[in-house]
């Protein structure tokens, strides 16, 4: 079986640095335009179908099975309805990167987790009009269980129904129904919060799509599973 080739560090050396940062705060599922999204971009689909980690059924009914966790009772995904190249699955590192980084890959709709070994956990992802803002490295430098959303007051300002849940009014509460969902990753860059954001979604059929919102949305179930692989200060790279 073939691989796909590791992407050159030159090219991620020449990422650029932070751009369109207000916009990133939001990282909510909230209506709006669809944007011209990026097409997925399969490098390698021998690798991304055949993988020889691909989960077996019975794993994956565990893997995306309900869980209960922090008081709130996660619902299981219809895994038979997503792309199956975006379950959760260890595979050979197509990265190049050094063990414990976080790759985004966002015109494939991957992240990585590279692990010790030339091997990487893939998680598929979605990704909102803010999930093109942003691309560059920076490190995972905060990380919360349940996060509370607080929307900018410029999306307050185009949203004014979301005043309830304000910076100054305390936020959403978290819960099933919080935009940042089970978990949120937050990333900064030169010691400045990029306002770009790692967050858990139920909405399971945005996995592998560009959607209206938001910055990179993981299942809730795979959210929880790389916030336990993943500590603060871990390294992250974000390609465009």
């Amino acid at each position: 079986m073939s691989f796909e080739k590791p992407y050159s560090r030159r090219s991620f050396l020449s990422l650029s640095a932070m751009t369109a940062a207000s916009a990133l705060a939001g990282c909510a599922s909230t209506a709006g335009p669809p944007p011209t999204a990026q097409p997925v971009i399969a490098r390698n689909p021998i690798n991304m179908f055949q993988s020889p980690q691909t989960p077996s059924d019975a794993e994956l009914a565990v893997m995306y099975g309900p869980i209960e966790d922090g008081g709130f009772l996660i619902p299981a995904v219809p895994y038979q309805q997503i792309d199956p190249r975006f379950y959760r699955q260890q595979v050979v590192d197509p990265t190049g990167q050094a063990p414990g980084t976080i790759v985004v890959d966002t015109p494939s709709r991957f992240l990585y987790l590279v692990q010790p070994g030339g091997t990487a956990m893939r998680y598929g992802v979605g990704i909102g009009r803010e999930g093109f803002a942003w691309q560059g490295s920076g490190v995972i430098q905060w990380r919360q269980r349940w996060p509370r959303w607080k929307p900018p007051n410029e999306m307050v300002a185009r949203q004014p129904e979301l005043a309830k849940y304000s910076i100054e009014n305390g936020g959403m509460e978290p819960g099933l129904k919080n935009p940042l969902g089970a978990r949120a990753l937050y990333i900064f860059s030169n010691g400045e919060d990029t306002l770009y954001r790692l967050h858990g979604n139920p909405e399971w059929r945005s996995i592998g799509k560009a959607v209206s919102s938001g910055c990179v949305r993981l299942l809730n179930q795979d959210i929880i599973d790389l916030y336990d692989r993943v500590p603060n200060k871990a390294p992250i790279v974000v390609m465009q």
